[in-house]
């Protein structure tokens, strides 16, 4: 089966999920193994389990700090970091979704993309996952991006990249995202490896070296380069630094040509 295939078949059973309220994500990955290509994630297997109960504990926190105010909030956990997106009624609810998140147990950060605004439509939200369909498939078909260690969440046009890459593959995984149609910001959440480490991502114990910390880069004002193009904007958080490592990147990107 060649790589254009393997792409539509993704794509299809993505938009298959719209009728019955599947996870995009997910079946985009079973398109993947099912066409052969090898399912692999430099998390452990001890991490990948530590993120899927992340996300349920801050899920659950979220809806003890917002209660019916909650509604539309997702939390995705990739390397113990955590991403906030979705739309809040208040300026006082995006942060209290971000303090439940962070008292987390095993959180090392939060990414807080929450917007205050209106739930979007059950179009939009159905044009995300499309969206993403479409973003997954194009990261399967390039060639030196290892698509099933990236996870893809799409809210309102903006594409958001989670993993753990090397410079090289970041690269070409943000570009292969930014020329997708309809791709309004390419953000990126990336814990950089060196070569070396993304070809054995654990180490003999079979764990997964801890993340690297989220930190802040000026993106405009003091400390920006007279007329340099904008710098990396990275959300802050209040956690603990695990170990020195280049921080998560956060950057919006111009339209492509």
């Amino acid at each position: 089966m060649t790589n254009r295939m393997q792409r539509w078949m993704a794509l299809g059973l993505v938009l298959g999920t719209l009728a019955l309220g599947g996870c995009a994500v997910a079946v985009v990955g079973g398109a993947a193994a099912a066409g052969g290509l090898v399912a692999t994630d430099r998390r452990s297997t001890a991490t990948q389990l530590a993120d899927q109960s992340i996300e349920l504990r801050a899920s659950s926190r979220v809806n003890d700090a917002l209660g019916e105010r909650r509604g539309h909030v997702s939390i995705t956990s990739y390397f113990r970091k955590v991403l906030i997106t979705g739309e809040v009624a208040t300026a006082q609810d995006r942060q209290l979704a971000a303090e439940a998140v962070r008292g987390t147990p095993d959180v090392v950060g939060v990414i807080n993309e929450l917007a205050v605004m209106p739930d979007t439509s059950i179009a939009q939200r159905s044009e995300d996952t499309v969206l993403t369909g479409k973003v997954k498939a194009k990261l399967i078909d390039a060639n030196g991006v290892p698509a099933n260690s990236i996870k893809v969440l799409t809210e309102r046009g903006t594409v958001y990249l989670m993993g753990r890459l090397t410079q090289r593959e970041e690269a070409l995984a943000t570009e292969v995202a930014r020329t997708v149609p309809g791709v309004q910001r390419v953000v990126r959440i990336i814990d950089n490896i060196s070569e070396q480490a993304a070809l054995h991502p654990a180490d003999s114990t079979g764990t997964t070296p801890p993340p690297a910390p989220v930190t802040t880069v000026p993106s405009s004002g003091a400390g920006a380069a007279p007329g340099a193009a904008p710098a990396v904007e990275v959300h802050p958080v209040s956690q603990p630094t695990v170990i020195q490592q280049p921080p998560v990147e956060v950057r919006p990107l111009p339209p492509a040509k």
